[in-house]
């Protein structure tokens, strides 16, 4: 018989009976099999049988500090978002044709002998529609910035006011 360093052999009774050690996991390869009731006991396990607790809280400030570097956070993100977003519809458009066929439309319209010829290639550029993104982009971020910082102060003072914001906090 083999040595198996997970069991230990009784020599009571002749050394035919096996006791595993504490801790020791089975070495047939199969996983004990699990049932719903077994996963629903185990997910239950944690928590205390009874009622939820529950915390009443009441936000009376708000730090203008704290919110302007998370609101200028947010709106830098989304203003690398927007830039990214055109960037890919420009590419796309530009892709499937789609800027010739608005210059075939506005030929259409105007007419080829009208005007000198005007062209949107030369007009309508990747690096134009990006350039004014950016712009929107940077605008964005100071105005969205300003503004969320203000509404701070105008929270700060209507809660001295009306005593702030009631939040209830429930434990799952």
């Amino acid at each position: 018989m083999a040595d198996n360093s997970d069991a230990t052999t009784a020599k009571a009774d002749g050394g035919s009976r096996r006791f595993a050690r504490p801790g020791s996991r089975r070495r047939s390869g199969r996983k004990p099999a699990l049932s719903f009731a077994t996963l629903k006991e185990k997910a239950g396990a944690g928590r205390p049988e009874g009622p939820t607790r529950k915390a009443q809280l009441r936000i009376s400030r708000v730090d203008p500090w704290s919110v302007m570097k998370t609101s200028f956070l947010f709106s830098v993100v989304g203003g690398i978002a927007l830039i990214i977003a055109v960037w890919v519809l420009w590419g796309i458009i530009s892709l499937s044709g789609g800027l010739n066929a608005m210059q075939q439309g506005i030929t259409a319209m105007v007419g080829a002998d009208s005007g000198g010829g005007s062209n949107l290639a030369n007009y309508v550029t990747m690096w134009r529609v990006l350039g004014f993104t950016v712009l929107v982009s940077v605008v964005s971020i100071v105005l969205v910035t300003a503004v969320t910082t203000l509404f701070s102060f105008v929270y700060n003072v209507a809660a001295n006011v009306i005593g702030g914001l009631e939040v209830t906090l429930a434990e799952d």
